[in-house]
């Protein structure tokens, strides 16, 4: 699409298991300090699989939220309307703005949890009913954005680990093509017994801390989390008086169809994102400063992944470094909760570290291990890679 109308941040909110909102967040990104520990919240016997879990219960969510016991919500909407409620703050917006704004939500396991916490009572009686209902992806998007008011717009991608970023993507889609001034776009996902046992299934599960782009990786670990960027047009930012946190400045996104689950060894859907990202932001490859991975730690991702970037940047590899060794992989809301910390980097001047990386990958790239404050930061690469080879990459730039 051309670009014919620039696409500004004006806030977000983010929600994992390293910090609930900005602070906690980047106090732990700065700590290098990681989120992921023993299963706590979700009840299942599979408990040998370290998790990057959201420190709150549903219930504290609730009363952090006010919403009233008995409500029907689930975790995935819980961790959204946290998130949500940080980005539209941040950004200065209330309900009447909202009635013009729309909400783009990224997510796969949608209510996914209280399904499994309640089928049984489907079976049996009519107690749960309700969460029939929230069980879609479309009635987590609905249930997180009707605790703020009523949106012009409302949609939800479901590109499984690509989502939120496709749902970033598509609100610089109608930022630029004036379909709307302000977009609040993102994702959010808790962990289910699903993909717990689903990527179980896959034997694509560390039992202990992962290792992005280690020799020794074993696999990755689940994490959960939400996050929200709020995109506006330049006419909105200068009607509402506020000024840009930072710039989208470009997107791309390739599907190479190459397996219903791997990458492929070569990497050709990922270097075909991230060169369309620099096509679209205008930009050489040599203008990236930070490249944040999408960096699972599985022995397919890494390789594939680093194969496109060694053809994409040669011998002039930026920075790299994968934060799922500290969130954990929120799956759908990756590509949010990510582009949330690439921010706090480029307003925070540090490129975060690969947590864990020891032993380096035959013919693979070496993460940036350093914590480097008062970096200079002009332009992020943040990767988000899915399931049948749909894979998504942001490009974040600095507003001064």
């Amino acid at each position: 699409m051309a670009q014919n109308r620039s696409v500004s941040i004006t806030g977000f909110g983010i929600v994992s298991a390293i910090g609930v909102g900005k602070q906690e967040t980047l106090d732990s990104l700065l700590s290098n300090r990681t989120g992921i520990g023993r299963l706590k919240y979700l009840k299942t016997v599979h408990t040998e699989f370290p998790v990057g879990e959201v420190k709150l219960s549903d219930e504290e969510m609730e009363r952090i939220l006010g919403i009233a016991p008995g409500t029907p919500a689930t975790r995935t909407a819980l961790m959204g309307m946290l998130a949500l409620h940080e980005a539209l703050s941040d950004a200065c917006l209330g309900r009447g703005d909202l009635l013009q704004a729309a909400f783009l939500n990224g997510t796969t396991v949608g209510g996914m949890d209280k399904s499994e916490q309640y089928y049984t009572d489907f079976i049996e009686n009519d107690t749960r009913n309700e969460y029939i209902k929230s069980h879609d992806c479309g009635s987590c998007s609905e249930m997180t954005a009707d605790r703020f008011g009523r949106f012009r717009y409302i949609t939800t991608i479901s590109t499984a680990c690509s989502s939120a970023a496709n749902a970033i993507a598509l609100g610089g889609d109608m930022i630029r093509a004036g379909r709307a001034d302000i977009v609040v776009a993102g994702g959010s996902e808790c962990i289910t017994k699903f993909h717990l046992n689903g990527f179980n299934s896959l034997m694509i599960l560390d039992r202990e801390l992962c290792r992005p782009f280690d020799a020794t990786r074993a696999g990755l670990n689940l994490g959960e989390g939400a996050a929200y960027l709020v995109l506006e047009s330049d006419e909105s930012v200068r009607k509402r008086g506020v000024k840009p946190i930072a710039l989208l400045s470009g997107y791309g996104n390739a599907c190479d169809a190459y397996h219903q689950t791997a990458s492929s060894p070569d990497g050709e859907g990922a270097y075909l994102a991230m060169s369309r990202a620099l096509a679209d932001a205008g930009l050489a490859p040599a203008d990236i400063d930070y490249v944040n991975a999408h960096g699972t730690g599985t022995p397919n991702n890494d390789v594939s992944e680093s194969q496109a970037m060694i053809r994409l940047f040669g011998e002039n590899m930026p920075p790299v470094s994968s934060v799922k060794s500290m969130t954990g992989h929120t799956t759908s809301a990756s590509g949010s909760v990510e582009a949330a910390i690439c921010i706090l980097a480029l307003r925070n001047g540090f490129v975060p570290v690969n947590y864990g990386w020891t032993n380096p990958m035959d013919d693979g790239i070496v993460p940036n291990m350093e914590l480097k404050p008062s970096c200079r930061l002009r332009n992020i690469l943040c990767n988000a890679f899915g399931f049948g080879g749909n894979d998504s990459s942001l490009i974040l730039t600095a507003t001064d």
